[in-house]
């Protein structure tokens, strides 16, 4: 009696099969015809996902430039989790779509180089500044000091806002003392979420 694999397909089979592939014709990708741009590209890479941010326990640095990073991720979970909660109301419904679009499209990365912001769908709107600029740090606790924003004040008066940041205390510490101040952090009273 002979042996039959369960299985593999028929031989008739896999040789109809590869007759039929090779008999069609090559057509070009669908990206060809709908994404002709004739921008130049710009990648980012970025060096770790959203969900698992870097903190000063585990510094990095990159062979390439000596850049060692002491913060990579993004928005703090509770700012997003608190804010969809509340967003059953028709009344907090644009604060949880901001705070949905800063979970998905905003990453903080703090280095002993720069502070960079990068946020849009691909990422390439890009912000990067060096410590050298910074005039001044002050930080606004949220939700009983989970997550907060920094707010960094640089030396031409232009504030920027990092909203929801966690360990946001050390961040704005590191900032300062990267801009080698010795000044006391500035702490204001949390506003709500």
């Amino acid at each position: 009696m002979a042996s039959i694999p369960i299985l593999s397909p028929p031989i008739a089979a896999t040789t109809a099969a590869s007759a039929t592939v090779n008999n069609q014709p090559s057509c070009p990708p669908l990206s060809t015809f709908f994404f002709k741009s004739h921008r130049r590209l710009t990648r980012l890479h970025v060096s770790s996902p959203t969900n698992n941010p870097r903190t000063a326990a585990t510094p990095t640095t990159s062979s390439a430039s000596g850049e060692t990073i002491f913060f990579d991720g993004g928005a703090h979970y509770g700012d997003l989790v608190a804010n969809l909660v509340l967003g059953f109301t028709l009344f907090w419904l644009p604060l949880t779509l901001a705070a949905v679009s800063r979970a998905m499209y905003l990453r903080y990365r703090f280095s002993n180089l720069r502070v960079t912001v990068i946020s849009g769908l691909t990422g390439e709107d890009r912000s990067d500044f060096g410590y050298s600029v910074i005039k001044d740090v002050q930080v606004v606790p949220r939700f009983i000091g989970e997550w907060g924003d920094v707010i960094i004040t640089l030396k031409d008066g232009t504030k920027v806002d990092l909203r929801s940041v966690p360990k946001f205390r050390d961040i704005a510490k590191y900032c300062l003392a990267m801009a080698q101040k010795s000044q006391v952090l500035k702490e204001t009273e949390p506003k709500g979420f």
